[in-house]
Order: structure tokens, then sequence, then C-alpha cells
């Protein structure tokens, strides 16, 4: 059973379809969190990348990582419905092998680094007990704007 379900994650992550790239998440702990993503042959990425070989996007992979270690920053914060997480920085990142339709997607996060608003991670992403990606993310804290801001210069 799920520690936390898609509906659940909704709740702690603004993503929306076809940005909501974590569908459970299996283990949390206070340094540490597993999410899970089944890739599917319907993810709307494999239309353009690669359609006669369809491969997951590096970058998003990636991106499945820091929502997963969004969930982690975000799910003790009591006004969490006020704050985003902004991804900061990705170090050091390793692509290992193709994630393919039909594979699920185990990401592991642990926290190297919290202060109040600044979350340094080190996760990797397994299928079936390989490494397919290895990086290290920053997520830094934000208040929700009412508004988006203006660009600068305007």
């Amino acid at each position: 059973m799920p520690v936390l379900d898609h509906l659940a994650i909704r709740e702690i992550l603004p993503h929306r379809y076809p940005f909501l790239l974590v569908d459970r998440i299996v283990e949390i702990e206070e340094e540490r969190i597993v999410g899970i993503k089944n890739v599917t042959a319907n993810e709307p990425f494999f239309q353009g990348h690669f359609p006669e070989f369809p491969v997951m996007p590096g970058v998003l992979i990636v991106e499945a990582m820091a929502q997963v270690a969004g969930v982690l920053v975000l799910k003790s914060m009591p006004d969490r419905a006020s704050k985003l997480v902004l991804l900061a920085s990705v170090e050091e990142a390793k692509f290992r092998r193709p994630v393919l339709p039909g594979d699920v997607l185990r990401m592991e996060m642990v926290v190297l680094k919290r202060k109040s608003s600044v979350a340094k991670m080190q996760g990797k992403a397994t299928v079936d007990g390989a490494v397919v990606a290895e990086a290290t993310v920053m997520c830094k804290l934000a208040d929700r704007a009412e508004k988006t801001p203006a660009p600068a210069g305007t």
C-alpha cells in the first residue's frame, strides 16, 4: 500500500497533468523518501521523443526525482498551501540506461543538507533494481504568489 497515493500527492504538489510525474510515495521518513512513477506507452513525451524507439527524457527523470524531493520538503509543513518548492540546481546528473514504456521508475531521495528554505538531496532512480539515473538536486522554498510577477524591466 502506498504511503501517499496520487490524490494525496496532488494536495502537496501544485503539478498537474502532464507534469505531475509521481504516482505514489511508498516510503517516507524524516530525511528519506521513495516515490514511484509508472512509465506507460501513453506518456505525451513519447509522441515526440524517439517515436520509433520511445525513451523517457533524462530531464523528466530528474524532474520526477525533484518532485519526490519536493513532497518530502512540503509534507511536514503546516503552511504548505502557501509555499512552492522550486528546483534550484542539479549537480552530477548521470544517466545509466534508457527508461522505456512499461518500466516502473523507483526514485529514492536522501537529504544531504537542509536549512530553513533550502534542501540539498542526493537521489537515484532505478528500474527492476538497476540504477538508471542519479543526481543531486537543490530545492528552494518560495512563497506562492497570488499573481505571477511581471517580467523584469516592465
